[in-house]
């Protein structure tokens, strides 16, 4: 394992424990406490965790390192390249460009993928998808 990848394994976990239960038997009734398969899977579930509470910046920085690391599988891919695109839809900058293009990269691995209803139709980046989705038809 590079140092980078020890160093993203070290965020992630400390965002793991920072998120944590303060007891066992807490833990032990909460459904959103699971076990993950992989540390990439960690990534993602952590990346959108922070997506989720507003921490874009964090979110950000996992998801991206995550698209950077080899290890990461296809599907988590396409999970990390959706909250990036979420997120440069939702920035005060005008970044639509960059979320078109982080949907495009979710096309050319997936080019069946479709947001969720409620997904499709949020007002910032459900026209930006339809675009890259009607661009990627032709």
């Amino acid at each position: 394992m590079s140092v980078r990848s020890k160093t993203i394994f070290v965020i992630a976990m400390v965002f793991f424990m920072l998120s944590g239960c303060s007891n066992l038997q807490r833990c032990e009734q909460s459904p959103e406490v699971r076990l993950f398969r992989t540390p990439t899977e960690f990534m993602v579930n952590v990346g959108i965790k922070s997506f989720e509470d507003g921490n874009y910046a964090g979110s950000e920085m996992i998801l991206q390192n995550l698209l950077d690391s080899k290890n990461s599988t296809k599907n988590e891919k396409v999970l990390a390249n959706k909250y990036l695109a979420f997120m440069h839809c939702l920035s005060p900058k005008d970044e639509k460009r960059q979320c078109r293009e982080h949907f495009n990269k979710i096309f050319e691995t997936n080019p069946n993928f479709e947001l969720t209803p409620a997904e499709a139709s949020h007002p910032m980046w459900g026209p930006v998808f339809r675009s890259a989705k009607e661009k990627q038809v032709k």
